[in-house]
């Protein structure tokens, strides 16, 4: 995660995946812009994303909030 931009963070969301041929799990990373207006987060924190308009060029998504280590959030 990134927040070097005004306003903005880069959310980096990584997820297994299983092969289909090998059945072995590797990892697959996206990295998203996502708009933070008060610069509330910095690099290391958990946060919870959700789609919205554009709002930039690459910016499509919000800060909804940080993830509390005790609770897992459900899809």
């Amino acid at each position: 995660m990134g927040d070097k931009s005004d306003k903005t963070i880069r959310v980096q969301v990584t997820r297994l995946k299983m092969h289909p041929k090998y059945k072995k799990q590797f990892k697959v990373t996206h990295t998203f812009a996502a708009h933070d207006p008060e610069n509330a987060y910095h690099v290391g924190d958990k946060v919870i994303i959700r789609e919205t308009r554009p709002l930039s060029k690459s910016k499509r998504w919000i800060v909804v909030g940080k993830v509390n280590p005790a609770i897992v959030p459900t899809t």
